[in-house]
């Protein structure tokens, strides 16, 4: 019970992350998972079927915050179905012990990308109304969709950040519409692993359990989307997956590294957690100030 908890609030926090960035619910849940001792192929499909209800609740909720583009919902989703289903039916073929730090490999990646993504990089405004073409989106949707499947989470990391780096479709709307069409993924995913893994290894109540905490977290993830830095989201994140997937795969069979490497790594991915997250606090700040600056000298003063 205490383990169904948990989960429970940890698909809470995956949700808030992922309705604010776009990205992360797959990767953070499927990392808790692995921890736990599941297997990769059961981890992903665990984390699918939950993003079913989950990327469904955080789809409505973007809808009636008007943070959705469906014609790009459509033009990234479909294709990211087919990459997921492929990506599903591969993982589920690949045996446990090659499988586990391959998808934790997968995930450190990603984590490291995301760190970096938003620790170090601007959002551009400058193409804002400019339409994005199906033959940017169609191959994003592929290959995000087969790295989410395989790797228990990519279609955030990958589509979020390339759409924000187009600088055609505001920020709310990138997450909204990224979030929306991981439906689809979420959906095709899913059939995948159940006609490869027949049902093995899938914990019901671990699938409820993320289920239920990422539908309570959806709406207000929905909300914060608008209010929340994004880079201080990102930057915490980022560390976090980073921190957890190195752990598991320093552990494995296939790496074994020592207790004093794994430390010394353990140690480096934090000091480089912690300075990329003051670094982006501290640039948002600087950025403010003239702004504040520059309003006070407007004011009236009294004589």
């Amino acid at each position: 019970m205490r383990q169904l908890v948990l989960l429970a609030l940890v698909g809470l926090a995956a949700q808030l992350v992922d309705g604010g960035l776009g990205m992360a619910y797959g990767v953070t849940t499927t990392t808790l998972l692995l921890l736990i001792g599941a297997n990769p192929a059961a981890a992903s499909a665990t984390v699918h079927l939950a993003e079913i209800g989950t990327s469904l609740a955080s789809g409505l909720s973007h809808w009636r915050f008007d943070n959705v583009d469906w014609r790009v919902v459509l033009r990234i989703g479909v294709p990211g179905a087919i990459g997921a289903f492929a990506g599903a039916t591969v993982l589920s073929s690949i045996d446990t012990e090659v499988a586990r730090p391959l998808t934790s490999g997968v995930l450190l990646v990603l984590g490291l990308y995301i760190l970096v993504r938003f620790t170090t990089t601007q959002l551009r405004t400058d193409r804002l109304g400019q339409p994005l073409r199906r033959r940017f989106l169609a191959p994003l949707g592929l290959v995000a969709g087969f790295l989410d499947a395989t790797g228990g989470g990519g279609w955030g990391p990958v589509g979020t950040p390339a759409l924000l780096a187009s600088g055609r479709l505001e920020p709310r709307r990138v997450v909204g519409s990224i979030d929306t069409a991981e439906f689809l993924v979420a959906v095709s995913a899913s059939l995948g692993f159940l006609v490869g893994l027949s049902h093995q290894g899938i914990h019901v109540g671990w699938v409820l359990a993320l289920l239920g905490g990422g539908v309570v977290a959806a709406p207000l993830a929905a909300y914060l989307v608008r209010v929340v830095p994004p880079r201080v989201l990102g930057a915490g994140v980022g560390g976090l997956i980073l921190l957890t997937n190195a752990r598991t795969l320093l552990r494995s069979e296939v790496v074994d590294a020592g207790e004093g490497l794994r430390q010394l790594v353990y140690g480096l991915i934090i000091l480089a957690w912690v300075l990329a997250v003051g670094y982006v606090v501290t640039d948002l700040l600087r950025a403010r100030r003239p702004a504040v600056a520059d309003h006070s000298e407007l004011e009236p003063v009294d004589v």
